[in-house]
C-alpha cells in the first residue's frame, strides 16, 4: 500500500489550522508563535505590561506570545524592528509614549514614519505621572513651586528619566503652561533620577505613579499633583494638575500594541478583541490597577486617532521648547 505524503499546500493548511485561536469566534487565526518586541531592556513598565499581556494573550488566542527585549537608541532600535517586520502577525510590539514623542523629537532622522509605518492595534494601558519634590523642599503645591521657579529663573534643577521621555514632556508642558524656566537634568533611566531627587540634588521631577508612590507614602518625597484631570488611585490624596490650576499638563505613560503597516484588517480585529478580553478580565484588571495602570483596551480606530493627536501634540511641544535629541 502506497503511503500518501502531505503536499506543501496541505502542510501549510495544517499549520494554519493548528494556530486557530482557542477563544472561538475570533476573526482570523494568528501565527503559531507571535514575537512581542519591547523596545527596552527587561524590568521597566513596558516590559511588565508586555509580559502580563503575553501570558494572557497566549491563553486567549492559542498562539504563543513570546516577549523579546530590544532596547537601545531611545527605543528606536526595537521600534524599527517592528516597522520592518513582515505584516503577517508574527511580529508585534508593545510601545510606550516615546513611540509618539520620537516623531517630533527626531523628525527626519527617525528611520521610520510613526504615522505611516505601523498598524495601531490597541492602546493597552495609561498611567498618569506625578510631580514630586524632595520632602525637605519648602513647596507644598504646584503654585508654590511655580512661584519659586519664576523668582529664580533657570536655577531650579528638573530631573527626568531621559531627554524626550514622557516625564520630560510633562516637565516641558508645565514649564510652557506656567511660564518659567529650569535646568533640565536628563538621566539614563528613572532609577538614577530618583536617587538624586531623594538626595535633593535636583529640586523637582515627574515620575510614574507606581515608582513614586512608595517614596511618597514613606515620607521620602512630597507629591504635588498628578497629570491630567483626575486623581490617581494609588495617590488619592494628591490633586490632579487640573485641580492645581494646570489643566494643560496631561502627559501620561502609555503602552500600546502595534504591528508593522499592512497587517490584515481581520487579524487586527482578532488581536484587538483578544486584548480587550484579556485587559477587562477581573484578574488582569486588578493586577494592572494595583501596578498603577488604567486598562484602556481601545479599538484600533480609537488608538490610531488618539495616537495621531498625541504625535501632533508632542511635535508642538518639542518645537516650542526647542528640545534637541541627544
Amino acid at each position: 500500500m502506497t503511503q500518501a505524503f502531505p503536499t506543501r499546500r496541505g502542510l501549510l493548511a495544517l499549520g494554519a489550522a493548528l494556530a486557530l485561536p482557542a477563544g472561538g469566534g475570533m476573526a482570523q487565526a494568528l501565527p503559531r508563535t507571535v514575537r512581542l518586541i519591547v523596545p527596552y531592556p527587561p524590568g521597566g513598565a513596558s516590559d511588565i505590561t508586555a509580559r502580563l499581556l503575553a501570558q494572557e494573550m497566549t491563553g486567549a488566542t492559542g498562539a504563543a506570545f513570546v516577549v523579546e527585549n530590544r532596547g537601545g537608541a531611545a527605543s528606536i532600535t526595537g521600534t524599527q524592528a517592528i516597522a520592518t517586520a513582515a505584516p503577517d502577525g508574527a511580529t508585534l510590539g508593545v510601545v510606550d509614549t516615546a513611540f509618539l514623542v520620537n516623531q517630533g523629537l527626531f523628525a527626519t532622522r527617525l528611520p521610520y514614519d510613526t504615522r505611516r509605518d505601523f498598524t495601531f492595534v490597541s492602546m493597552l494601558v495609561r498611567s498618569p505621572l506625578v510631580l514630586v519634590v524632595p520632602v525637605q523642599s519648602p513647596w507644598n503645591s504646584v503654585a508654590q513651586l511655580v512661584e519659586a521657579a519664576k523668582a529664580k529663573p533657570g536655577e531650579l534643577a528638573f530631573g527626568s528619566a531621559g531627554n524626550g521621555s514622557a516625564v520630560h514632556m510633562a516637565g516641558e508642558q508645565l514649564r510652557l503652561a506656567a511660564g518659567f524656566t529650569y535646568v533640565h537634568v536628563p538621566y539614563r533611566g528613572g532609577g538614577p533620577m530618583i536617587t538624586d531627587l531623594l538626595a535633593a540634588r535636583v529640586q523637582m521631577a515627574f515620575g510614574t505613579v507606581p515608582a513614586m508612590a512608595e517614596h511618597v507614602r514613606a515620607g521620602r518625597l512630597r507629591a504635588l499633583a498628578v497629570t491630567g484631570a483626575t486623581r490617581a488611585a494609588l495617590l488619592p490624596d494628591v490633586p490632579s494638575m487640573a485641580e492645581a490650576g494646570q489643566p494643560k499638563v496631561d502627559a501620561a505613560l502609555m503602552n500600546g500594541l502595534v504591528g508593522p503597516a499592512g497587517l490584515p484588517a481581520p487579524m487586527v480585529e482578532t488581536l484587538a478583541q483578544a486584548a480587550r478580553k484579556v485587559l477587562t478580565g477581573d484578574a488582569m484588571h486588578a493586577r494592572l490597577t494595583e501596578l498603577g495602570f488604567e486598562p484602556v483596551a481601545s479599538t484600533p480606530e480609537a488608538f490610531r486617532e488618539q495616537g495621531l493627536r498625541e504625535i501632533a501634540q508632542w511635535e508642538e511641544v518639542v518645537r516650542m521648547s526647542g528640545i534637541q535629541p541627544e
